[in-house]
């Protein structure tokens, strides 16, 4: 691609080919582009070509931002670049949305220059533009996942689930703030700076560019810092491509949790035959990150039963609680070895089926065990006393049971949801 810098405010004019700025301008993954004082390109970056729509570079040289994008901000644009133009104010690091002629909508972080010939006088501006439309696509999407939840939480109105979940979604959060913050360190870390002074120091030396570049020590340094400065951006642009793919599965991670939820809080109310298994595994999903980060052993024991006549935000809200509850007792204890053990069983007659909660944590002393279910009693400082007493509620509302027992401090304890079996 052949690059081209302007002297006058005239018509575009060609200078001497630069090599190494235009394999610079070849391969740099963020939008480049030089403007004569009439805001009309003057040189840019291949990916700015590919972005407006041209083949190359010389499809896009000569014409103005009008071409490309709707009037109104077009007519913003060039605003701001007559105003860099006549105070010599640059505009670093702002946020900018742009829609483009077929409707999408895309954000950059930019960066806009005076252009300067060697006497100092303005001739044009220069701008370097990162697109981070990805990254405010995710963020809207982590927005609105965080209203479905709530929304979902609301309708149904299990406050044990929505903690559990919102707990989980926060887990993910401090990865996601993670992953931005690397991503912002990695921004913050763009050789635009020193880009522009190689631009400078070129510029200045445009009269006897070959000889500078061969003879003078500061000139004999460019090549090599070219290519340090393209191998740096390279660098970079991997890197927070790794990250943007990590925002983007645990915002995925967030939707999976979301839609589980949606899924119960549409069927509150009917009662209906379901699979205890499945039952089982959808509340242990939603205190998986908490029973991971805390290193509790989850150990599963799944009798072959039949399905339980029940309905499912209930059941769901019950064994949320217990597994909870189970995962705090682990954490309480502090040994290590801590595990929950989920199991299932039938009556005798098969007519009912057990969901089994038991954990090795603090255990329960003998004289709670007849309390633990009233309203307003924990044993927790955070507690509110409203989580047990309304599984058991909702375990007589669908004509089941829900017991406790333990052996004593520091022994563990096990948890029992009896309810009937689907003819």
């Amino acid at each position: 691609m052949s690059t081209s810098f302007p002297v006058t405010t005239g018509a575009p004019t060609a200078l001497p080919d630069r090599m190494l700025v235009s394999a610079f301008l070849e391969y740099v993954p963020d939008h480049i582009h030089f403007k004569d004082r009439s805001s009309r390109f003057l040189a840019l970056s291949r990916s700015l070509v590919r972005y407006l729509g041209g083949r190359t570079a010389a499809d896009i040289i000569g014409r103005t931002a009008a071409d490309f994008l709707p009037a109104e901000q077009a007519r913003a644009l060039h605003d701001e670049e007559q105003r860099i133009l006549c105070t010599g104010q640059p505009v670093h690091g702002r946020l900018e949305r742009e829609i483009r002629r077929d409707g999408r909508v895309c954000w950059f972080i930019a960066h806009r220059l005076p252009l300067r010939n060697e006497s100092g006088e303005i001739i044009g501006t220069f701008a370097a533009r990162k697109d981070v439309t990805r990254n405010k696509e995710m963020e809207s999407d982590l927005e609105q996942a965080r209203r479905d939840l709530l929304d979902a939480s609301r309708s149904a109105g299990m406050a044990e689930i929505a903690n559990g979940i919102l707990h989980n979604v926060g887990n993910v959060l401090n990865s996601l703030n993670v992953s931005a913050a690397m991503i912002g360190s990695g921004l913050r870390q763009s050789k635009a700076g020193s880009l522009i002074r190689a631009g400078e120091l070129l510029r200045a030396h445009e009269t006897d560019l070959a000889a500078f570049v061969t003879e003078d020590p500061k000139g004999r340094r460019i090549p090599e810092f070219i290519r340090e400065l393209a191998r740096h951006a390279v660098e970079t642009h991997q890197r927070l491509r790794q990250e943007v793919a990590v925002l983007q599965k645990n915002i995925d991670h967030i939707k999976e949790i979301v839609a589980m939820q949606q899924a119960y809080a549409t069927t509150a109310g009917v009662v209906e035959p379901l699979s205890a298994t499945a039952l089982f595994e959808d509340a242990l999903q939603m205190n998986a990150d908490a029973l991971q980060r805390r290193a509790v052993e989850v150990r599963r024991d799944y009798a072959a039963v039949p399905e339980v006549r029940a309905e499912k935000s209930k059941v769901l809200q019950i064994l949320v609680n217990l597994i909870c509850n189970a995962e705090h007792a682990c954490q309480e204890q502090g040994a290590p070895g801590r595990w929950v053990s989920l199991r299932l069983e039938t009556t005798p007659e098969r007519d009912r089926v057990r969901f089994i909660v038991e954990d090795n944590g603090v255990g329960i002393p003998a004289a709670n065990l007849t309390r633990i279910f009233a309203l307003g009693f924990t044993t927790r400082p955070e507690g509110h006393g409203f989580g047990l007493h309304s599984a058991a509620n909702a375990a007589r509302e669908m004509k089941g049971t829900l017991t406790a027992r333990s052996a004593g401090p520091g022994l563990g304890a096990t948890f029992t949801l009896d309810l009937p079996a689907a003819a």
